[in-house]
């Protein structure tokens, strides 16, 4: 509930913003008519712009009323909000005239009266005097105040953009977090059943202690899988000793075909890796280049720094299988390369291809990430 009176209180223009901006607009009629009064020689230059500091104080108290109003239909439909805007401006735009002629024509006009140019004096004599000079200084304010009122429907629209923008941003970091997760908990359910079928046939053989054996290496594989946070990188070292269990339990299965070759420089072992990120590219491995063949299968896992990128690479020397030439395909070559994607986007790849016809490479490149996990 917290968070959603949190985006709620974010709608519209803040206060601030409001004021800064009714500041700035009242400021600039001040200069401009200023300079108007300058230019045109008006006398009693002193008093005129005392007179017209009260009128610009008013106008910035009307204006912020109008504000006020506005803000009251934050919520509503935009054409609603426009409405609103222009039709709320016209009875401000008149009070601040009738303010104006107070000011200037009603108030001490001994001040002012004598220093009017002769057509201000003349039109002073008229009857209808004060609804003109009311009309015509409404008018001006009324386009002055609907000008400001289109600034905080664009201030209040690219609030709202930002808003929303802002809840997209977190819906898709949620929504990454939640592939992310699922990716990381992909292990390939035929693995557990191979496994069980193994260790029933180890049992029904009496081989007990190879039994324990695959046992011990299947717990310790599922709760060194499945303890860790799915969203967190891992020292290269866990992920291949993580990888080494899963091999070992395998080589249960194909204790005469699978040959498993660690070829990763000392000083690579504490970099950081996204978790089980190498799992499904083993499993690929075996399923594909040791499972098939008829005779041993050597299974690489390697890697090597280059140019700041960590390059890790799993390769199996097996037969190509008549209909199986292309493993690019699959879904675990998919699920590794969309977590690089969600990890690092452009900063990470995999490439897959088969070296002189025969067995299968698959190649990832990452940045180096190094103590940070």
């Amino acid at each position: 509930m917290g968070s959603t009176s949190e985006v709620e209180e974010q709608r519209g223009v803040s206060p601030l913003v409001a004021l800064y901006s009714i500041l700035g607009f009242w400021l600039f009629y001040m200069v401009v008519v200023t300079l108007r009064s300058l230019v045109v020689g008006f006398e009693a230059q002193g008093e005129m712009a005392l007179r017209r500091g009260v009128v610009t104080l008013i106008g910035i108290i009307i204006t912020w009323c109008l504000y006020l109003v506005l803000r009251r239909f934050d919520r509503k439909s935009q054409p609603t909000r426009i409405i609103t805007a222009f039709v709320a401006a016209v009875p401000g735009a008149v009070l601040i005239a009738l303010a104006n002629y107070y000011v200037f024509n009603i108030y001490d006009p001994s001040g002012l009266m004598e220093d009017y140019p002769p057509a201000k004096a003349a039109m002073a004599k008229e009857e209808d005097h004060a609804i003109k000079d009311i009309a015509e200084v409404a008018l001006s304010r009324y386009f002055f105040l609907s000008a400001w009122a289109a600034l905080y429907l664009a201030l209040s629209y690219a609030g709202e953009v930002r808003r929303f923008e802002r809840r997209a941003a977190r819906y898709e970091q949620a929504a990454q977090k939640a592939e992310l997760r699922s990716l990381r908990y992909q292990v390939n359910p035929h693995f557990l059943f191979n496994t069980l079928n193994s260790l029933s046939s180890l049992i029904m053989k009496d081989r007990r202690d190879e039994a324990e054996a695959m046992i011990l290496s299947l717990s310790h594989f599922y709760r060194s899988s499945l303890m860790g946070d799915p969203l967190d990188d891992v020292p290269l070292s866990d992920e291949v000793r993580l990888q080494q269990l899963y091999l070992d339990i395998e080589a249960v299965r194909f204790p005469d075909r699978l040959i498993t070759r660690i070829d990763i420089p000392a000083e690579l072992m504490s970099v950081c890796v996204p978790g089980l990120i190498l799992q499904p590219l083993v499993e690929n491995a075996i399923k594909y280049g040791v499972s098939r063949a008829a005779r041993p299968v050597t299974v690489t896992i390697s890697a090597q720094e280059k140019e700041g990128q960590l390059h890790l690479s799993i390769s199996d020397d097996g037969d190509i299988i008549p209909g199986d030439e292309d493993k690019g395909n699959g879904i675990g070559l998919a699920n590794v390369r969309d977590r690089l994607a969600a990890r690092f986007g452009e900063k990470a790849n995999i490439r897959w291809y088969r070296p002189d016809g025969s067995g299968f490479v698959v190649e990832l490149s990452m940045p180096i990430i190094a103590d940070d996990c």
